[in-house]
């Protein structure tokens, strides 16, 4: 074999390999991740409120960013507005009704490719017994090496907004807002 068959060889076998590379998964880590929401309220304040706890997988496909996923449990039990009878508020049938409906879910059904590290999520939320679509304007922060804890990591930061009435949580609107605004940041890792 002479050397220009063995570089096509090597080429092709190079290509083939990188053609069928598999999506990554990552496991959420709950301690470096949160969900917050804000609202309006009665057109005098935004207040926010936290969902922390958050457990999931993001998959990622570098090879082919359209076979990339995200699925995430959101449990209700970790809301915090940090007003404890709000909390509470929060979690009966007037709004989540978390006895019934204990976690929130986002299973991502597309994801586009932006450049620059940006992407667009789009997946199938769960309030309640309510499912539509939203889509996250994602931005990939960061990959690589852990410097903590030296698993392959992966850095996002997201948003999306939408009505809450639209899944059943639409108690005192329109004088509290009805349009939701979320912020996501989550750091993911490859399980060793």
């Amino acid at each position: 074999m002479n050397f220009k068959s063995l570089t096509l060889g090597l080429a092709i076998a190079s290509v083939a390999t990188f053609t069928i590379a598999k999506p990554v998964d990552y496991k959420i880590d709950p301690t470096h991740t949160a969900t917050v929401f804000t609202w309006n309220h009665f057109g005098f304040s935004t207040p926010s409120a936290n969902f922390s706890d958050i457990q999931g997988t993001i998959s990622v496909d570098t090879a082919k960013p359209a076979d990339s996923s995200v699925n995430v449990t959101i449990p209700l039990s970790s809301l915090n507005t940090n007003v404890k009878a709000l909390d509470e508020h929060l979690k009966t049938a007037d709004f989540f009704d978390a006895e019934k409906y204990p976690n929130i879910t986002f299973k991502s059904t597309k994801v586009q490719a932006l450049g620059k590290n940006k992407y667009k999520i789009t997946g199938n939320l769960t309030v309640k017994d309510v499912t539509k679509p939203v889509v996250l304007d994602a931005v990939l922060n960061k990959t690589g090496a852990h410097p903590m804890t030296k698993a392959e990591t992966v850095g996002f930061n997201a948003t999306t907004s939408f009505d809450r009435s639209a899944f059943g949580v639409g108690a005192y609107v329109p004088n509290v807002g009805d349009k939701i605004t979320v912020n996501i940041t989550t750091e993911a890792s490859v399980a060793k």
